[in-house]
């Protein structure tokens, strides 16, 4: 199920969402005795939302997201990740997202499936923005003056 659309800042601007529903991995985390050692499977869904992509124009995957770039980036963080909790991989994927494939908005749900017998899965959900000096880079002045227009100050709380 897609999420309500992202508030705030984006509101200004229409964002399209680009999503990666029931990714499953297997890697090492946790804090109790017993995931330490072996890999357990995670559950992803992920949703990156994008201004109006260059890609509904050019139709070129070059001018959006790259799902399959995605995925494999993904299964890479699986191997290489050195953090415990779901909350900290969750954060790191929000990063990788906003920072390496440049979403301007991104709700991140890491799922341990059955990790209790009597429950379908725990885990956790976030959503993070890129800084509005770091969408001001990428967009330039239209942006800025986008968010002023609608009452708001980019870098003042």
């Amino acid at each position: 199920m897609l999420p309500p659309a992202p508030l705030a800042a984006e509101a200004a601007q229409p964002l399209d969402l680009i999503f990666i529903e029931g990714f499953i991995g297997h890697t090492v985390i946790g804090i109790h005795h017993d995931e330490l050692h072996d890999t357990q499977p995670l559950r992803i869904d992920l949703y990156a939302g994008v201004p109006r992509p260059r890609a509904c124009d050019s139709d070129d995957i070059g001018d959006t997201i790259n799902y399959a770039e995605v995925r494999e980036r993904l299964h890479r963080l699986m191997a290489e990740h050195k953090v415990r909790l779901l909350e900290a991989f969750a954060e790191d994927i929000a990063d990788i997202m906003l920072g390496e494939f440049r979403a301007h908005w991104v709700r991140v749900v890491v799922v341990k499936p059955r990790k209790f017998p009597d429950l379908e899965g725990v885990g956790v959900a976030i959503e993070r923005r890129r800084e509005i000096k770091a969408v001001e880079a990428a967009a330039g002045p239209a942006a800025v003056l986008s968010v002023i227009g609608h009452g708001m100050v980019p870098g003042k709380a």
